[in-house]
């Protein structure tokens, strides 16, 4: 990604969704989403560590409350770097916040993002496009690097950030607001 976008995405990332709202999709939401646009952005932060901006990009009928039935993709610009067997181990906690699985689910699913979640350094994007009931698509700095054909799993990653038992409410809030107060 050229430093021009990185620097207006940057800045974007704190801009009023008025002003976010003109903001074209990457090229990988693009293609996968045909006229997605983007409904909210937000950042997360850990001890006042900036770690990743996020986006979400979805269709004019996205619902909130029904955000797993929707196709949409997450994009997240990193802040620093990060080890990918780290992110996919945070991010399987995470999803048991959302209500137990199997053991065997999570050995299965930690393994299939251990091994397609790649070390992250500042400035790179994952972006995950959510396929309702079918599947996620994972790519890394606009390249498909992976799918996960599992549709629980599916529900469940995107919970991470969507859903009501998010470890993160004010981030949630920032990407689902416009569509919140619609649910």
């Amino acid at each position: 990604m050229d430093t021009q976008r990185r620097t207006l995405l940057a800045a974007l990332a704190t801009a009023p969704l008025a002003v976010q709202a003109n903001l074209a999709p990457p090229p990988e939401v693009g293609s996968e989403l045909p006229g997605a646009r983007l409904l909210g952005s937000g950042r997360l932060t850990f001890l006042g560590l900036h770690v990743y901006d996020a986006r979400l990009w979805t269709a004019d009928e996205f619902a909130a409350d029904r955000f797993d039935r929707h196709a949409l993709a997450l994009e997240l610009q990193y802040g620093r770097t990060l080890y990918g067997r780290l992110i996919a181990e945070r991010s399987l906690e995470e999803m048991k916040r959302q209500g137990g699985f199997s053991e065997e689910q999570g050995e299965r699913w930690l393994a299939s993002m251990k091994q397609t979640f790649p070390d992250v350094n500042k400035g790179d994007r994952i972006t995950g496009v959510q396929r309702p009931g079918e599947s996620t698509r994972i790519f890394v700095n606009g390249s498909l690097r992976g799918e996960l054909r599992d549709a629980e799993f599916t529900r469940r990653f995107f919970g991470i950030w969507l859903a009501p038992q998010t470890s993160e409410p004010r981030l949630r809030q920032s990407l689902l607001g416009p569509a919140l107060a619609r649910s």
